[in-house]
């Protein structure tokens, strides 16, 4: 139990006046430590705690059997294929037969981005029709982290890049970083 103790002794100084003993005061504090105790309760369980951020992603229906094969042009079709310990290739067209060759990037500013950004211009001119813009594909290998997938999906809302999807990565291409 909590007390406060108020008076007492005069410490042993000078002379001492015979007069009536006053008894000491006592305040009693668990009233004021379970009150304490109960508004900070009370406020952790009432404060906003800050919200988990996330990415939106659009992911195709579960119950969806057909598998559709969409064609695209070569063209307009950037793959990035994420590698084992951080590395990045990038190749435009197909793999048996691209329109660029595959070249080795970094992340940031001067690597991939740079790239992106460049292909985001200069496919609507090739393609003639501002409407048809880049579609990136983004391949991840298995022995890659998911930080690197982070990194490249952040490119793509950098660079604003409209259509771009997470593709399965074929064995030709995991053989890349072979």
């Amino acid at each position: 139990m909590a007390e406060l103790n108020t008076g007492g002794d005069d410490g042993g100084k000078g002379k001492k006046k015979v007069r009536s003993k006053k008894q000491n005061s006592k305040v009693d504090l668990t009233a004021m430590v379970d009150l304490a105790f109960l508004l900070i309760t009370f406020f952790m369980l009432t404060t906003s705690l800050s919200k988990p951020q996330s990415m939106d992603l659009g992911m195709p229906d579960k119950d969806d059997k057909q598998e559709l094969e969409i064609k695209i042009a070569q063209e307009r079709t950037m793959n990035i294929v994420i590698g084992p310990d951080g590395k990045l290739k990038s190749y435009m067209g197909q793999l048996n037969d691209p329109i660029e060759a595959v070249k080795d990037f970094t992340y940031g500013k001067e690597g991939i981005r740079k790239q992106i950004l460049e292909k985001m211009v200069s496919v609507p001119q090739f393609m003639g029709d501002p409407k048809k813009g880049l579609i990136v594909l983004i391949k991840a290998d298995k022995k890659s982290t998911y930080k690197n997938l982070v990194d490249i999906l952040d490119e793509m809302a950098i660079c604003k890049v409209p259509t771009y999807a997470i593709v399965d990565i074929t064995k030709e291409e995991s053989a890349l970083f072979k």
